[in-house]
Formats: C-alpha cells, structure tokens, sequence
C-alpha cells in the first residue's frame, strides 16, 4: 500500500511540509509505502481548459513542458493521496490549485482512475481562510470519487513563521491521528 503526500507550498522547509513531514512520519511508522512531494520543486502549470485529454483518452494533458505527468502519475499509482496547501488569501495556494485542476480534467476525462482511491486534505493558516481550503481540498476528492477520511478535528494546522506549525499541538495529533485512519482503512482494503 502506498501514500503519495503532495506539499503544494511554494515554500521549502515551510509549515505546510513540517506538517506533512508528521504525516508521512506517521504512515511511515503504520507500515504504509509514502512519498512526499513538494510541488516548491516543481512546475505544474495552470490547465488551460483545452480539452486534449477529453479528445486523446489517452491519460496525458497537452501541456508537456512540466512536471504534472510525473506527479499525476505518482498520485495515479497510489492508493490514498494527501494534499497539503498553505492559506494563501483565503484559498490554497496556486500551486496546489494547477495541479488538481489538471489532474481532475485527465482523471475525469479518461474513466476516473482517482475513483476509489483515499484522501484527506491538510491546511495550514497564519489566521484565518482554512476552512474554506479544507473544503476546497475536499471538493476535488468527492467529484473525484475518492474517499475522504477524517480525524478528532479538521486536519488545519496555525503558523506563520518556519517551524511554528509543530508547537499546534492539536494540529500535530489530529493529523497523525488522521493519517492513523488512513493506515487503518488500507489495511482492512488489502484484506479484501
């Protein structure tokens, strides 16, 4: 079984991968495969709304000149994904946003493959818009077909400077207590 955990910060060593570092730490330690990736190595470009994977059904997006297909590929060959995003003016950031843009376009144009897969949203805030982020993050998985798992509380994380996430003590174990579920659903799906 295997978790991809994709940081859509534009900032490394930032809040929103020290949270998800808890969480991959945690699946890690539940006997689950991960794979953490920071979308601040990355170019995803924004989708362009063309239709191409519509038209070739052949699970690619026209735009080639980036690293979508590699992580589209990666969330593609997982059994559960978790999708980190900082508050960036009351929404997640438009790192975040281009890839699950995109990846929704090709999955949904080309039989659904996320259908079935295991997600949960992680959100980090200074102050204020991580509820509406939360809910966006779950809006892609549910139109995705995609079951959501959840924890004691939503997975939002509070921090502004580097580092200040970990001292949210709630944050921390709802997360890890999240990611706990998550480990605790694949297995009971391997069994089957």
């Amino acid at each position: 079984m295997k978790a991809v955990l994709v940081c859509g910060s534009p900032r490394k060593n930032g809040n929103t991968q020290k949270i998800l570092e808890i969480a991959q730490e945690t699946l890690l330690m539940e006997g689950i495969d991960t794979e953490l990736v920071l979308l601040s190595d990355a170019t995803v470009h924004p989708c362009i709304g063309c239709l191409t994977c519509k038209k070739t059904r052949d699970m690619s997006c026209a735009i080639k000149e980036d690293d979508f297909h590699e992580i589209f590929g990666k969330m593609l060959n997982a059994d559960a994904i978790v999708v980190g995003t900082p508050v960036y003016f009351g929404c997640a950031t438009s790192q975040t946003t281009s890839l699950l843009h995109r990846a929704g376009y090709v999955a949904r144009n080309n039989g659904n493959p996320l259908s079935g897969k295991i997600g949960a949203p992680v959100v980090v805030a200074r102050r204020a818009g991580q509820n509406f982020t939360y809910a966006q993050l779950v809006f892609f998985y549910t139109i995705s077909d995609m079951t959501v798992v959840g924890s004691s509380y939503w997975n939002v994380a509070f921090g502004k400077n580097p580092g200040e996430v970990l001292c949210d003590e709630e944050a921390v174990q709802t997360v890890k207590k999240c990611m706990k579920n998550i480990a605790a659903l694949l297995q009971c799906r391997k069994k089957e």
